[in-house]
């Protein structure tokens, strides 16, 4: 099985800038339910990111709270671990388990193509196991 196969495709994700304010990509995680937002690249050749519901606690801790002079900039991780959409699935599991990652973005000739996540390989095995 590819990773093409078990991915969120990039239809399905929120991407911010990277100037957006720590405060929107909250706001925005917490409307749509989710744990990580997709930081855009800042040019063809730039590199995609992630923020995260950690990255977004770190700053609040760091910060005593006051997150408003906060970008997204600030606090992501970019450049992020990617994976190719054509790799087989159990390798990419394989990194994401020895290395602790929960997410790694789907990138070919640097465009994004979706996101694979602990919950999207646990989603495969529940299927495959019939439970």
């Amino acid at each position: 099985m590819l990773v093409k196969e078990v991915m969120t495709p990039k239809e399905k994700l929120v991407t911010v800038t990277q100037m957006t304010s720590v405060r929107e990509a909250l706001r925005l995680m917490k409307k749509y339910q989710i744990k990580a937002l997709i930081v855009d690249k800042n040019s063809p050749n730039g590199a995609y990111g992630l923020v995260t519901f950690k990255n977004i606690l770190q700053s609040i801790v760091a910060e005593d709270g006051d997150i408003d002079l906060l970008n997204v900039y600030d606090i992501s991780v970019v450049p992020v671990v990617s994976v190719s959409r054509e790799l087989e699935m159990k390798y990419a599991a394989q990194m994401m388990v020895k290395n602790s990652i929960k997410r790694v973005l789907v990138i070919d000739d640097n465009e994004l193509y979706g996101i694979l996540t602990m919950s999207d390989l646990i989603g495969v095995l529940m299927q495959e196991s019939d439970i």
